[in-house]
């Protein structure tokens, strides 16, 4: 880094803290979600840099324990809306002319923040509020969001650094404008660093925002804020705003300011946002951005020379990890007749073995669903696999919701290719297997690629390098982040940029320059230093 800028840290991954039996970080974790879930909390809008309450207030209760409340929220009116995107717009006249530095220190220090003082509390509050296990709000609200925060400093470093090529006679450099107008980040509940990373990013980038996080990841929303305020975010840059999506995003898109969307969400929701922006095209100062990561139908292949018990664990980890509720989540598999009886019995003893209850109770694997929305979703889904013939519930198939909203980790075998749930599109701790004949491997792969609308993750695992060039070949478009000999979860930022294609969204690469360069509206300059006085060219001579 540098190359004749300032002296920029060179990101590195955060290091995952392991939480094991007596370890520091564990008595932090246990510590702060005591004091968090024992005591509620009252999360204000964020305008201006100002705390907004309306008074219209909604409770938050964890997903596993949905009789306790653990707080309330604000609910936005149409001024606020109107409040967040004036501001914004004011505070544009300043940030985007502050110096690439001094944005870059306010966001790296937000990462050490979130490293530091703010470990403990940003993971209890995603084990509270979204019912991750610890393993999970550590990887996701620790470390993927410090990541997004220290790679995407370095990422701008190096947009900043590629310039055109200048001659003794002109200089010509790029200057990386921020878009002009204010940008709108909406954000998901299942990553707390995903809700992070939109606002910031465009932040970073001299953009200001107005950010609808889900009602569902209020909580770490609010701590997220927190830490952007202590690091020395500016009033107005990031607002954010609660409540009736359809209110907040008609009142944000009628403005004629509007420039960006930055989204992670459901397809259907996209599609519609998508819409309403070509509907109103007419009316914006600017082509507005549109970057979009939404859902996934994701599959995981096995070659029959693959090893039974890896195929096995990158299953029951793809599939279950954080109850299926990652866009990347294993919910389709195809298992070759050969390697079928030991694959079955390791995810059947696996599965038996999860213990399921309170994110609290450090030796969970499972813990709830988020609402009860899903929840019944979910049962619907596998009290039909219980009724249909071309369906077998091979282990799991339980669910209670009189404490917390329990799905037992499922996992469905069918002899339908193209039955519902190798379909559609669950968002649980679903997965549905489809065993093939060995030496219907090619074609195998075409009914993976031509089963799903999605494209977003998939995974081969195969020992026979042909076979995994044979994949690699068939489902180019079927993936857009794909894992050989690995299960389809788990992309590291600055490793393993993430996004989609199909229906799963812009493939804009969360966590790369190429999401970056998204939120920048370049301008060209040249300069000439020797100024011609004459129009006459050669070619005109006697």
């Amino acid at each position: 880094m540098g190359k004749g800028f300032f002296n920029v840290p060179v990101a590195v991954n955060e290091p995952v803290k392991g939480y094991a039996p007596g370890s520091p970080e564990r008595e932090a974790v246990l510590s702060a979600y005591k004091d968090m879930f024992n005591s509620q909390i009252d999360v204000p809008m964020y305008i201006n840099g100002q705390n907004v309450t309306t008074g219209n207030t909604r409770t938050m209760s964890p997903p596993h324990d949905h009789k306790h409340i653990v707080g309330t929220y604000h609910l936005a009116e149409q001024s606020n809306v109107d409040a967040a995107i004036s501001t914004a717009l004011e505070a544009r006249k300043s940030w985007s002319l502050m110096p690439w530095e001094q944005r870059a220190g306010i966001f790296l220090k937000a990462a050490e923040l979130i490293a530091g003082p703010y470990r403990a509390k940003i993971n209890a509050a995603t084990m509270i509020a979204q019912s991750k296990t610890v393993h999970q709000a550590e990887i996701d609200a620790a470390c993927e969001l410090i990541d997004f925060l220290r790679f995407n400093v370095q990422f701008m470093t190096d947009i900043y650094m590629e310039q055109p090529e200048s001659t003794s006679d002109a200089w010509n450099r790029i200057e990386y404008r921020p878009l002009e107008g204010f940008t709108y980040a909406v954000t998901p509940f299942n990553f707390t660093a995903i809700a992070g990373n939109l606002p910031a990013c465009m932040a970073l980038m001299g953009n200001v925002v107005v950010w609808k996080p889900s009602d569902s990841q209020v909580y770490s929303a609010k701590v997220i804020m927190d830490v952007f305020d202590e690091a020395g975010v500016p009033p107005g840059v990031i607002n954010v705003v609660f409540g009736d999506p359809v209110m907040i995003t008609n009142t944000v898109m009628a403005s004629p300011d509007f420039s960006g969307l930055h989204f992670t969400g459901s397809t259907f929701i996209f599609k519609e946002l998508w819409k309403q922006i070509g509907n109103n095209i007419h009316n914006y100062k600017t082509y507005p951005r549109i970057v979009g990561e939404t859902g996934g139908k994701d599959f995981i292949v096995a070659h029959k020379s693959a090893n039974a018990k890896q195929v096995a664990t990158a299953i029951v980890r793809g599939a279950f990890e954080f109850q299926g509720q990652k866009c990347s989540a294993a919910s389709r598999a195809y298992i070759p007749q050969s390697l079928w009886a030991d694959v079955k019995k390791y995810v059947v003893e696996d599965v038996n073995s999860f213990k399921m209850g309170s994110p609290e109770d450090l030796s969970n694997f499972i813990t709830a669903v988020i609402h009860e929305g899903s929840f019944d979703k979910l049962a619907k889904y596998i009290d039909g696999a219980k009724a249909d013939a071309d369906a077998e519930i091979l282990v799991g198939g339980g669910y209670d919701k009189s404490k917390g909203y329990f799905i037992e980790p499922t996992v469905i075998v069918t002899k339908d290719p193209k039955y519902t749930t190798m379909c559609t599109e669950l968002f649980g701790p679903v997965i549905t297997i489809y065993v093939y004949e060995d030496d219907a491997y090619a074609e195998t792969l075409k009914l993976v690629d031509e089963t799903s609308e999605y494209a977003l993750t998939g995974a081969i695992l195969s020992t026979d390098r042909y076979a995994v060039t044979q994949a690699t070949e068939a489902l180019q478009n079927a993936a857009g982040n794909f894992y050989i000999n690995d299960k389809p979860t788990g992309a590291v930022v600055g490793q393993q940029p993430f996004g989609g294609a199909r229906a799963s969204g812009t493939n804009d690469k969360a966590g790369s320059a190429q999401n970056l360069l998204r939120w920048v509206s370049p301008r060209m300059i040249k300069e000439t230093f020797v100024t011609p006085t004459d129009y006459r060219y050669p070619f005109l001579g006697e």
